[in-house]
């Protein structure tokens, strides 16, 4: 048996520290289009809120139900094409197109949800695989998509009302507006009953089950607010960052990266979401310097696309391994550690 935890008691001191953190991450994301240039936004802060946004809502139906999902990415297309449609076909205001693209792969996401009834683990996680290769399938062969063709549909000029979203800053912004709210309304959920309710599924079903949770009702919901958050995050994909809707944007090694993204992160939790799609966000980056500086040391010429593009496969499944064995809890736990150490720190001075 596990010695329990030590909880420490929290002082002015510590809530100051968590304070100052808070701040400092907020200022950290406004400052940042001024600080950093468009590359460091769209390149990096972007798809670190974009892909955190969609790998919140898979840590809410993998790391808090306990629901393994491989289909994440597909939730994220049919927001991806239905927000652009919305919006480019049929008019719909901005935040209407963004809740149609959220509520669409909702549904879907309760559809996919629905062999939870019956199966979990390992035969869940073959059926969301086969639901990611059915959805891209329809959505390249239905009409209604209009994605037949290319496997891609374009965009209007984004409109917020009389503004026209037209800059880098313009965009981030919007991707900041749509992704603080919805983490707030995550870490809400996880400290409700809902949230106690998936705990309890994860930890043992039957037992949930025995004491009167309506354990199949809660893994649906988890499914549709998964799919919700990726279905969002498509969306702010195609108005926010590349413009387009596209097939090949939300394959099976999405969903593999996004997965990875909560178990470097951290499972179930909402800060975890965030530092893993970070993490990655900036994998490419740290090789793209390390091989270049390499290369300049041993004296070298110019560093191949393609040979930096193996080096973050490997470094990515590489991280999985030592995060699984050295640390399954993730960045966050390493983040929580620090900030205990911190807080025992002051506790010692103040007694002292």
């Amino acid at each position: 048996m596990s010695a329990p935890a030590i909880v420490l008691p929290e002082t002015a001191t510590s809530r100051r520290l968590r304070l100052a953190a808070i701040v400092a991450a907020a200022a950290l994301f406004l400052a940042l289009p001024l600080a950093g240039g468009e590359y460091w936004i769209k390149g990096v802060a972007m798809p670190a809120l974009i892909y955190g946004l969609a790998a919140l809502g898979l840590n809410l139906l993998v790391g808090c139900a306990g629901q393994i999902s491989m289909g994440q990415a597909a939730f994220m297309a049919v927001g991806a094409f239905v927000g652009a449609i919305s919006y480019g076909r049929y008019g719909l205001p901005l935040p209407l197109a963004l809740l149609a693209a959220g509520g669409a792969s909702a549904l879907v996401g309760v559809v996919v949800g629905l062999p939870t009834r019956r199966i979990r683990g390992l035969y869940l996680m073959v059926a969301t695989l086969a639901a990611q290769v059915v959805v891209l399938w329809a959505i390249q062969r239905v009409p209604w998509f209009g994605a037949e063709a290319h496997g891609t549909i374009g965009i209007p000029r984004i409109m917020l009302g009389p503004w026209e979203i037209r800059s880098t800053l313009d965009k981030y912004l919007l991707v900041l507006a749509v992704a603080v709210p919805l983490t707030l309304f995550a870490r809400n959920l996880v400290a409700s009953r809902i949230g106690r309710a998936w705990i309890a599924i994860r930890e043992r079903e039957v037992a949930a089950e025995v004491l009167g949770v309506p354990a199949f009702r809660y893994k649906l919901f988890a499914f549709a607010v998964a799919a919700f958050y990726g279905g969002v995050a498509g969306a702010l994909v195609v108005f926010a960052w590349t413009g387009i809707a596209s097939v090949e944007e939300y394959q099976l090694e999405l969903s593999i990266k996004l997965l990875g993204m909560i178990i470097v992160g951290g499972l179930g939790s909402v800060l975890g979401s965030y530092l893993g799609a970070a993490f990655i966000a900036l994998l490419p980056v740290a090789i793209s310097v390390s091989l270049t500086w390499g290369a300049a040391f041993v004296g070298g010429g110019a560093v191949n696309s393609a040979l930096i593009s193996n080096a973050e496969h490997v470094v990515f499944g590489l991280l999985l391994l030592v995060f699984l064995i050295a640390e399954p809890r993730g960045l966050a736990r390493l983040v929580t550690r620090a900030a205990n150490r911190l807080r025992s720190t002051s506790i010692s001075r103040r007694q002292s």
